[in-house]
């Protein structure tokens, strides 16, 4: 019946206020729709409530998250369900203090070095560019310096 999951796109049998972290995750990412009723292989299977959770979904997602989400109801052989359209968000999304990014057809918790990178691209900031407090010229040997030439020469930002 319709796509295949895939970056942009999620399918969920029913609502659970956990897929928040799948609207977190596209609204970090390229932005993507969430479909709750359908099945993973498309099939529409319905969802119970459409009306009371075209209201419960984006109230929550703006509450939680401080975002708009499009949430949309259809209907195929007479089975209703609905569709949450999340746009692409230029700033970092949290939900409940955790960050997600969708990657492929997988939502990832982003975590370590791979959310400082995230948080440096949202503020279009690289590594290189970033100042460590409290730290002096003098406080680095040549060795160091060496070994920023040699990184920053392969990120192509130094001679």
């Amino acid at each position: 019946m319709m796509n295949i999951e895939s970056q942009n796109i999620e399918f969920k049998e029913s609502w659970r206020d956990e897929y928040q972290k799948w609207i977190c995750g596209f609204a970090n990412a390229q932005g993507g729709t969430l479909y709750i009723g359908l099945r993973d292989n498309g099939e529409v299977c319905g969802v119970q409530d459409a009306g009371k959770l075209m209201e419960d979904i984006p109230n929550k997602v703006r509450d939680i998250m401080g975002i708009l989400v499009e949430v949309n109801q259809k209907e195929k052989d007479g089975k209703q369900y609905l569709e949450i359209v999340t746009k692409a968000y230029p700033f970092p999304v949290s939900f409940r203090g955790k960050y997600y990014q969708r990657s492929g057809a997988t939502n990832q918790e982003l975590k370590g070095a791979a959310l400082d990178r995230f948080m440096l691209r949202k503020q279009g900031k690289t590594w290189d560019g970033v100042p460590v407090p409290y730290l002096k010229a003098e406080d680095l040997d040549n060795a160091t310096f060496d070994l920023f030439r040699k990184y920053a020469k392969r990120s192509g930002t130094y001679g």
